[in-house]
């Protein structure tokens, strides 16, 4: 079967050079294994930082690729849940599920976490024809859910809503900060946040900002403005003169990091929440601690999610309240031009999949 294959690392992130199309062998499930061919796959940045292999060194030869979704082809004689001709999408958070943080419903703090795709291996992500995971770590895709949109959902769906509904536990009402709501969690994010009757001001660059009111932002603010955060403030404001309540922002949802940590930090209402899952512009962010310890804030960190908070994600998939953002297809031919339009962000809005053929 065919899949995106590289055998050395990229730390100067030329792509062209390592990731080549090759034979590789097909899968047979273990006893709790499903085996399922891949109709569509999504990019993830964790597949930079394998190929750079930075901050994590990872397997070789390598394929990567987080995020799949397709059909059951085999699964093993343990396997009770799913059978073949199901339609299914991988949940890449693999965990020991005996642990104290599994069997307390913390699988995402388990010590023995690793991610399908990044750090797995060899040659076993999704950027293959046909790939195999154990049963825990596949969900059924809703029967009005396509499979590029299942793909482009698979972790960044999991992601937001474990950051709002996991972790914020955001409630109606509330007035809700969303950081670069043009990637791929952003625009999830929003949509999270209105199913939940909040109030959204989402933050991106200036040719994003119609998009992000079209995913249902009620405020888009461009963020790379010096001042970005005070024309947050101001809506804020308005907001507090039509609801009655004190302005600023009651959850800040961020994975931009470094290069806006304090303006966000700012914003916030006392007793307010700042839930972080990521750190694209940097992770040495300075933090005044005035606005922390003086309003009482909240700073919680996020990372994935429980398969029954994606299950809780592809219900609302199913029934249209929330859809998959997707900015293009690729070939695997064309998997290093896809990777570095992930990288350099430019005209990015969604996910990018890649797919054996297009």
């Amino acid at each position: 079967m065919k899949a995106v294959v590289y055998e050395e690392y990229a730390p100067d992130d030329d792509y062209k050079k390592i990731l080549k199309v090759k034979d590789i062998d097909e899968p047979k499930p273990k006893p709790n294994e499903v085996v399922f061919t891949i109709k569509a796959a999504s990019l993830n940045y964790n597949d930079i930082w394998g190929m750079r292999g930075n901050p994590i060194p990872v397997t070789l030869p390598h394929v990567s690729g987080s995020d799949a979704a397709g059909d059951v082809i085999a699964v093993g004689d343990e396997v009770r849940t799913v059978k073949v001709g199901d339609k299914v999408v991988s949940h890449s958070n693999m965990s020991c599920r005996v642990c104290d943080a599994c069997t307390d419903g913390r699988e995402f703090d388990c010590l023995r976490r690793t991610i399908w795709g990044f750090q797995t291996g060899p040659n076993w992500g999704a950027f293959s024809e046909v790939s195999h995971l154990p049963e825990v770590n596949v969900v059924k895709i809703p029967q009005n859910v396509s499979y590029d949109e299942a793909a482009a959902a698979s972790m960044t769906l999991l992601t937001s809503w474990h950051m709002l509904v996991g972790r914020a536990k955001i409630r109606p009402g509330q007035t809700v900060l969303i950081m670069g709501g043009g990637s791929g969690v952003g625009s999830f994010g929003i949509q999270i946040a209105k199913l939940y009757n909040c109030t959204v001001i989402a933050t991106a660059s200036p040719d994003k900002l119609e998009k992000l009111k079209q995913l249902g932002a009620d405020y888009a603010v461009d963020h790379r403005k010096e001042d970005w955060h005070k024309e947050v403030r101001g809506i804020t404001k308005e907001i507090a003169k039509s609801t009655g309540s004190s302005p600023g922002i009651d959850v800040s949802f961020d994975h931009i990091g470094q290069s806006h940590w304090n303006k966000q930090l700012t914003l916030l209402k006392f007793g307010a929440t700042l839930v972080s899952c990521g750190a694209t512009t940097g992770y040495d962010a300075k933090t005044d601690l005035r606005h922390v310890f003086f309003k009482g804030t909240n700073i919680l960190g996020s990372t994935q999610g429980t398969r029954a908070e994606l299950e809780q994600g592809f219900y609302w998939m199913g029934r249209g309240k929330i859809k998959a953002t997707i900015d293009s297809v690729h070939s695997f031919e064309n998997a290093a031009e896809a990777h570095t339009k992930m990288l350099t962000g430019k005209g990015l809005f969604g996910k990018i999949l890649l797919k054996p053929e297009v």
